[in-house]
């Protein structure tokens, strides 16, 4: 009889994102024809740029010719578009060599495919409130996790521990679900305590073009130390609208090594053993995001999904309640009002002001109590439900 995988009946119930849709289905059903405010979306609602469509049309067109035809692709990334994202590295004065970058099918892919390179029996530290997917891959892989509590009292930005014992750090910088943005100093803290103790730092970079504060890192290499500590795992979905497209980078240094075991190289042997790349037309539509027109429009893009978050950040302040994120960050992290509990704070959203975001106790237990807004809806909706938020709560500031 074969043995299937039983860690997967130690996984928690998906049961956040499939609550919200039940919820908001049932109060349509109810309500037929109602709007919602959907303040909640982790999805990004302004189209591709036109530069990176104009890619995409003239790739597919070189599908149709011949001579321009492509068919499998370098399994590690095409190297057009690996030294496209090495001169966008440089511009952060990150020199990296092509051959250190990974090309992906986007950071969600790769955040589970990299536990490959490590011992099912190593040990994962896992920052809380946190993206689900950091905890789930690891229960699937059977690997024990260390589960560190943030919040208000450290910015939702927790320090290291030497009572820590962990191979594996999840950071992410900027923050999904909270917004926070490590600071230099408090980075590098991290970075040297994975160098003395042989950690590896895991860096979820998703976000980092939303930061506009240039005291913050972009990179974790831009810091001293790095390179001999961690991994970092990019996405072009929320930097460049490619959620339906799927496009990421993965970067790892050759100096990476433990126990006598280079992980680039690692990596290499694993990508050409799993995969067959990403797709040309994705890679050519991907390398145009760091083109000098593409960046010009991807910031156009953000900068919506920045006036979004000073609409929700005003309202708030005007409600004097507590949040972080916003700035550097798509994401707003409040403290809900009234001492509810996430979900309680859902619901009186929902029935009462049709706006509809995401609870806090979803991204575990330190979430409780708190409610995280996306900035990534229409700014016509944004300005909206900014409008209804205040007059619901104008009562509890």
């Amino acid at each position: 009889m074969i043995t299937v995988n039983r860690h997967y009946a130690d996984l928690k119930d998906s049961y956040l994102f499939y609550n919200i849709a039940q919820k908001t289905g049932a109060y349509l059903d109810a309500h037929p024809g109602t709007h919602l405010y959907r303040m909640g979306i982790g999805d990004v609602s302004l189209p591709l740029c036109s530069a990176v469509i104009q890619a995409l049309h003239a790739a597919v067109d070189d599908q149709g010719d011949k001579l321009r035809f492509h068919g499998y692709m370098p399994e590690c990334g095409a190297p057009f578009l690996r030294e496209a994202i090495a001169g966008y590295y440089a511009e952060k004065h990150v020199v990296l060599s092509p051959d250190e970058i990974f090309v992906s099918s986007g950071a969600s892919d790769e955040l589970g495919d990299i536990l490959d390179l490590f011992d099912p029996k190593s040990t994962a530290l896992v920052m809380e409130p946190a993206y689900p997917a950091y905890v789930d891959a690891n229960v699937i892989a059977g690997r024990n996790i260390v589960h560190l509590p943030a919040g208000e009292e450290n910015g939702f930005l927790p320090e290291p521990d030497e009572n820590i014992q962990a191979d594996l750090l999840y950071i992410c910088s900027p923050n999904n679900p909270t917004g926070a943005v490590f600071s230099r100093e408090k980075l590098q803290a991290w970075i040297d305590f994975a160098n003395k103790h042989g950690s590896i730092i895991l860096f979820d970079a998703a976000y980092e073009a939303f930061i506009e504060d240039p005291a913050l890192p972009h990179s974790i290499f831009e810091l001293e130390g790095a390179r001999t500590c961690a991994i970092e795992i990019c996405s072009l979905s929320k930097t460049a609208g490619f959620t339906g497209t799927r496009l990421g980078y993965t970067v790892i240094p050759k100096e990476l090594v433990r126990q006598g075991m280079h992980l680039n190289a690692m990596w290499v042997r694993n990508r050409t053993t799993k995969t067959n790349g990403v797709s040309y037309i994705i890679q050519k539509g991907g390398a145009a995001v760091f083109t000098p027109q593409g960046q010009k429009q991807i910031r156009e893009n953000i900068q919506i999904y920045k006036s979004n978050a000073k609409v929700l950040m005003g309202a708030l302040d005007k409600l004097n309640l507590w949040y972080c994120g916003g700035k550097n960050a798509p994401y707003i992290w409040m403290r809900c009002p009234g001492g509810m509990t996430s979900w309680e704070f859902f619901d009186v959203l929902l029935q009462k002001i049709q706006v509809v975001g995401t609870p806090g106790a979803g991204f575990g237990t330190c979430g409780e109590g708190y409610f995280r807004l996306s900035t990534f809806g229409d700014p016509a909706d944004t300005k909206e439900a900014a409008r209804r938020l205040t007059e619901l709560l104008k009562n509890h500031a």
